[in-house]
């Protein structure tokens, strides 16, 4: 709680805080672009030997697996007891549930449907939906605030983003391009679903994701006709879901606690571009005026987030849950005898009733009215 006479230093800690939070949550959602733009042209490379929605299977399978033997080595050999993460709770799940149905399961589903139906260019670019989705639902459904600046720098990454998929004159016909958006809603579903119980053990979220959707696009695909790949296959397809789509998704979720749905989402968008620069850097590609004017945008996209200064009164409500956290400006709670000593650690904590004036993000303790 800040009293009168450490309101300065409170204030001073909280713009600290939340400053250097914000720039480490940036990085993390700009990795989790980078890994998953790089693993696109891996995993494509693989659809030519394997059903795709087996492929789907393996990538999440890959995912879910490698994130549980991350997960069991850092609660048995790295982490230290206070420094662990707050597990999912029952009050979590339904949120989870939702996610995983929609993203690991409605999304690949559509997007299989829409790919038969709908050719290379219009897919590429009905793809880009993503994030416009991702955010229009963080906005209008979850309330996350937003000025002019955000939603212009959404703008420019779209717009790059739609630059760089343009690979001739597409061909929008019906069933197709609308089983693509449908995909691209999904995924923004699961996005703002997965905001919500980021505040949880991102490992945890990554594991029951993996191991939940990964089996079943794999049974899916088994039933339609599929068939298992070769063993190599199998293990490129392993090894490429678990770095694209698990540790991805782990930095992911840690981008969600701290910038929200929309600005995470915003900058994952570059992850088209990232890959293709990852392409031109390590395989020699070719730097076209395409790519150029992609980037350009993006990074005018980026920039006017990176900017961004939201600050003004606000009120945070009396709650009560169980996290990492510092002892920072939204954390001065009393702890109980068996809660546990140094920083970062977890446990059950209240927060009471606060106003105060500080620069901040849609974070998981700033989802207040404007």
């Amino acid at each position: 709680m800040c009293y009168p006479t450490t309101i300065i230093v409170c204030i001073t800690t909280a713009r600290e805080s939340t400053a250097f939070m914000n720039q480490r949550a940036i990085l993390y959602a700009l990795a989790a672009a980078a890994l998953f733009g790089v693993s696109t042209p891996l995993a494509k490379a693989l659809t030519g030997s394997t059903d795709p929605f087996v492929l789907a299977g393996l990538l999440y399978i890959g995912a879910g697996a490698g994130v549980s033997g991350i997960r069991w080595l850092a609660s048995n050999a790295f982490a230290s007891e206070h420094a662990r993460e707050a597990s999912l709770s029952r009050a979590d799940m339904p949120w989870l549930a939702g996610a995983i149905l929609a993203g690991g399961v409605a999304g690949p589903s559509l997007l299989m449907v829409g790919l038969t139906r709908t050719d290379a260019a219009s897919a590429s670019l009905l793809l880009t939906f993503e994030g416009v989705a991702t955010a229009l639902i963080a906005w209008f459904v979850f309330h996350e605030n937003f000025d002019r600046r955000i939603a212009l720098g959404m703008v420019f990454l779209v717009a790059g983003a739609l630059v760089l998929s343009w690979s001739g004159s597409p061909t929008l016909g019906l069933a197709g391009p609308l089983a693509v958006i449908a995909a691209c809603i999904a995924w923004g579903i699961d996005n703002n679903l997965t905001r919500k119980v980021s505040l949880s053990d991102p490992l945890q979220i990554v594991q029951l994701k993996g191991l939940v959707a990964g089996p079943i696009n794999l049974a899916l695909g088994l039933f339609a006709g599929g068939v298992l790949p070769a063993m190599p296959v199998a293990g490129a397809a392993l090894l490429v879901g678990f770095l694209g789509y698990g540790v991805s998704l782990i930095c992911f979720v840690l981008a969600l606690r701290h910038l929200g749905s929309a600005r995470t989402g915003a900058y994952f968008s570059t992850a088209p571009f990232l890959g293709t620069l990852v392409a031109i850097i390590g395989f020699n590609e070719p730097l076209t005026w395409q790519i150029a004017v992609a980037g350009a945008l993006m990074a005018a996209g980026v920039w006017l987030h990176l900017t961004e200064h939201h600050e003004h009164d606000h009120d945070h409500e009396t709650v009560e849950h169980s996290h990492s956290h510092d002892h920072d400006d939204h954390h001065q709670h009393e702890h109980a005898d068996d809660d546990p000593s140094g920083e970062p650690h977890t446990h059950l904590h209240r927060h009471t009733a606060l106003k105060h004036h500080h620069a901040h993000t849609p974070d998981m303790h700033h989802g207040h009215r404007h």
